[in-house]
């Protein structure tokens, strides 16, 4: 066994400065809201049980702008210093926010009264996931998987007990790494956990272990390795500056880029296919953060192509997400919400969306973001200051007031 594995261990962390408990806890076994949003939570309420309803999260300098995801009405606007990212827990009512001293919670306070007459409002919590630079978040199956680039530990949560608790964090797994550097890790629902493997220099390849914390694979083929992405039958994929690496039940396979430099440093799958797409690119010596090109992997074959976008047709990381089908959607740089068949690459339909826009100094810098929750798209416009929401079934456009600041990071919950 591996020094890693050796390290293994469950924790339960307390909360940084928690001095307050979440808002009301959502799910089947949690108390019902009461009818006041003001009165403490478990106190009966007299109306019909709770639902849920979808809110967003945008980052701007200086805050964090929190909007009801279906009238696209601001619900809250909390103070925030400095740039930071968002990620969705994966419970459909939190995100976590990097700070300083790791994940924040936030509680977007998705639960409402069937009359729609009261909303929870929406709070960042005193609860931080505590992490040397907090970095990439992954959810998958029931576990929501935190990794911190200062010290390359992986923190490891069921993701309900996030809505069960009511004062500090749910109990959760510590895997500490060997080496910092940025990576990722995600678990697999029969407890099969994979990783990045790297140090501050370099990044190389993923080492993978079972539940039990014997190392079962490993592969050192994949130069400047970032990124996952896992399908619904549990391939996951990572990406290299040379193409990418698939892990699927026990087997790594190196599927080689086209080209001698074809980087992919994010995937974006779906339950719905076995393709993941990801972003591309072929010339090492390209400048700026705009790409024309995209992958396309199918992880039962474990082969890939790459698909040229049209002339005007170019995106960000920010820009790419799967539609509830399946299909591939770009916020592009000509303003239009394109839908891409998986199969094939071919753009099969176009909404006009945003006014054309260039893309960013810095990978930080505000531009145009896509997030997908159900049956809506939600797309960031940092030059008219909006929010718009899409119905990706009539093609209808619902758009916010200006906010309060330019809106950069997103984050989506369905409730």
């Amino acid at each position: 066994m591996n020094s890693l594995t050796k390290r293994r261990r469950h924790l339960a962390l307390a909360a940084t400065g928690a001095t307050s408990a979440l808002l009301m806890t959502a799910c089947g076994s949690a108390p019902e809201p009461a009818a006041d949003p003001s009165a403490a939570p478990g106190t009966t309420a007299s109306a019909a049980a709770p639902s849920a309803a979808p809110r967003v999260a945008l980052t701007y300098d200086g805050g964090i702008v929190v909007l009801d995801g279906t009238t696209m009405e601001v619900e809250g606007d909390l103070p925030v210093e400095g740039f930071t990212r968002l990620n969705p827990a994966g419970d459909g009512r939190h995100a976590l926010v990097t700070v300083p001293e790791g994940f924040q919670v936030l509680d977007l306070g998705t639960w409402t009264d069937p009359s729609g007459s009261w909303q929870a409002e929406p709070k960042l919590t005193d609860l931080v996931f505590e992490a040397d630079t907090a970095g990439h978040v992954v959810q998958h199956g029931d576990k929501t998987v935190l990794y911190a680039d200062g010290t390359s530990d992986t923190t490891i949560f069921t993701t309900d007990d996030l809505l069960e608790v009511e004062d500090g964090l749910p109990e959760t797994e510590i895997v500490a790494g060997d080496e910092a550097h940025h990576g990722v890790s995600v678990v697999l629902e029969d407890g099969t956990f994979v990783t990045t493997v790297g140090d501050s220099e370099s990044r190389s390849g993923i080492r993978v272990m079972d539940a039990d914390g014997d190392e079962i694979a490993t592969s050192d083929e994949c130069p400047s390795v970032h990124g996952e992405g896992t399908t619904k039958d549990e391939v996951v994929v990572f990406g290299c500056s040379n193409g990418v690496l698939a892990y699927d039940n026990g087997d790594i396979t190196k599927i080689q880029a086209p080209d001698e430099y074809g980087r992919m440093g994010n995937a974006y799958v779906s339950d719905a296919s076995p393709i993941v797409a990801g972003d591309y690119n072929s010339d090492p010596d390209s400048e700026g953060y705009l790409l024309s090109e995209l992958i396309l992997i199918d992880t039962e074959a474990k082969t890939l192509k790459v698909i040229d976008l049209p002339e005007g047709v170019e995106y960000t990381f920010r820009d790419v997400a799967r539609g509830p089908g399946g299909e591939i959607l770009i916020i592009a740089s000509d303003g239009a919400l394109h839908t891409l068949d998986p199969d094939t690459g071919d753009i099969t339909d176009s909404t006009p969306v945003l006014d054309p826009w260039a893309g960013p100094v810095e990978w930080q810098d505000p531009h145009p973001a896509l997030k997908v929750v159900g049956d809506t798209a939600y797309i960031t416009d940092p030059a008219a200051r909006k929010l718009h929401a899409v119905d990706l079934t009539t093609g209808g456009i619902t758009s916010s007031d200006e906010l309060p600041g330019t809106p950069n990071e997103i984050a989506a919950v369905e409730g």
